[in-house]
């Protein structure tokens, strides 16, 4: 995995992903996702929120293109101490916020409001259908802000009534949510 834009352009992240249960987002989808948001996001001026964030792989691609208040959550050891080590690295461990939790309880317990949620779930999770209306019962985004969920084609979010629109790369989808 590479960060594809912004000051950490290029770096590559490498985790030792044996035994982890993350599926990275392609660096192709990923840079076209960070295509399609440079248009609609002011990098420098966005809370941003990254839920079942693996690598951080977003998490860094928003850091790195200015964005200073980052807060990342996972449930897993590995990658939370991955997170924490790479942000160490890159000197950015003042803009991300890491945290080790369960997502389902962090958005239900959840008092923040973000301008962008990332949602990169793993797809055979039992409750993804339910993340965009966790996220919005809980009040999460703020008006005029973005989620997007990465999946695959077993599911389906076009007649949810926050949908916007989806973008396709190969068997990866972004589905587009505003509040």
């Amino acid at each position: 995995m590479r960060i594809v834009g912004g000051s950490l352009g290029g770096r590559l992240l490498r985790p030792n992903m044996k035994g982890w249960p993350t599926r990275p987002t392609t660096d192709i989808s990923k840079e076209a996702l960070f295509n399609i948001l440079q248009n609609r996001i002011d990098f420098s001026d966005v809370k941003m929120l990254d839920l079942f964030g693996g690598a951080g792989n977003h998490s860094f691609e928003f850091i790195s293109r200015g964005c200073n208040d980052v807060t990342y959550v996972d449930l897993h050891p590995k990658c939370i101490h991955f997170v924490k080590n790479q942000a160490e690295e890159f000197g950015v461990s003042d803009s991300i916020k890491v945290i080790r939790g369960d997502v389902q309880k962090f958005v239900s317990s959840c008092k923040v409001n973000f301008d962008y949620i990332f949602a990169g779930p793993p797809y055979p999770l039992v409750w993804l259908k339910q993340i965009p209306d966790l996220i919005v019962k809980n009040e999460l985004i703020g008006e005029g802000g973005i989620l997007v969920i990465e999946h695959n084609p077993t599911h389906d979010f076009t007649n949810h009534r926050q949908f916007i629109e989806k973008r396709k790369y190969g068997q990866t989808i972004f589905s587009f949510f505003a509040p």
